[in-house]
């Protein structure tokens, strides 16, 4: 049975909007029966890209994060919904009747990841409006389609779709090898969208070497957590290095090792984002 994933690769993707647009193109203005009603111009964005900025002194990083509908298996905007307006299709994929799910609200209220939006005017007066969202595209699907026009429309690749039973399929692959994540795991709500690279705090600092006053480059850097997960770093030309992929609420050890210099060794509670600043290494 086909069962529909997603895996978005965050560290790949550019923030070129394509797929945001691609959606648009495909929903704003057209209404598919049975599937959805028309987005409207504005206020929606079934294919949202979420853009995080995070500056430390040694640099800016920005990474950007398109968040579709998760398409949860146990959906909460399924258990919302009354007389049958949400299901869940075979395939994984959720969908509202845009006939059924006319007035309630309640279905937007329900997502916790905000991807469910409230259309006031798709519905006749009177009515109260509509719950919209994401379908992964499934009016195209179930003609043949190989995949969403947010995923056919990105030219980096960063969104991989496909069907998540078939062990030959990329998106099999990648969910099967360890090295995605769901958004919000806290939530315990099993996702067909898996991530790769969401942002996650890290630790930046500037070697410099105290004998000279010149930056410490290529310093090897060691960041360990206690618990056996070793992250190794080198300092750029200019003494700063940046270790990623941490986690807030543990306390770190930060080495840091070059060939004629003592070993410099921190601890780091970290709660989110940390600059060490300035290090001296010393002889």
């Amino acid at each position: 049975m086909t069962r529909f994933g997603m895996v978005i690769n965050v560290d790949t993707c550019i923030g070129c909007y394509n797929c945001v647009l691609a959606c648009k193109d495909e929903h704003v203005g057209n209404e598919w029966p049975s599937y959805s009603a028309a987005q409207p111009d504005t206020g929606h964005f079934w294919m949202k890209l979420v853009e995080k900025e995070r500056v430390l002194p040694q640099t800016v990083k920005v990474t950007y994060t398109p968040v579709p509908c998760m398409q949860c298996e146990d959906a909460p905007c399924v258990r919302a919904a009354t007389g049958g307006a949400a299901r869940t299709r075979e395939d994984g994929i959720v969908v509202f009747d845009p006939l059924k799910a006319k007035s309630q609200r309640q279905i937007v209220d329900s997502c916790p990841y905000g991807v469910v939006y409230w259309n006031e005017k798709a519905a006749s007066p009177g009515d109260g409006g509509l719950p919209q969202k994401c379908t992964f595209c499934a009016h195209l699907l179930d003609r043949g389609y190989p995949q969403p026009r947010c995923a056919e429309a990105c030219p980096v690749n960063a969104i991989t779709f496909g069907d998540m039973d078939d062990l030959g399929s990329e998106v099999s692959r990648l969910i099967r090898s360890g090295v995605t994540e769901t958004m919000f795991p806290e939530l315990g709500l099993d996702t067909a969208v898996r991530y790769i690279g969401l942002p996650r705090p890290m630790i930046g600092g500037s070697v410099i070497l105290e004998d000279t006053g010149e930056c410490g480059a290529d310093v090897g850097v060691t960041v360990s957590d206690g618990s056996g997960k070793i992250i190794t770093a080198k300092t750029n030309i200019y003494g700063d290095f940046l270790v990623e992929r941490l986690e807030a609420g543990r306390t770190y050890k930060v080495e840091l090792a070059r060939q004629g210099y003592s070993l410099k060794t921190m601890s780091v509670a970290l709660a989110g984002d940390a600059s060490l600043g300035d290090i001296l290494l010393r002889r």
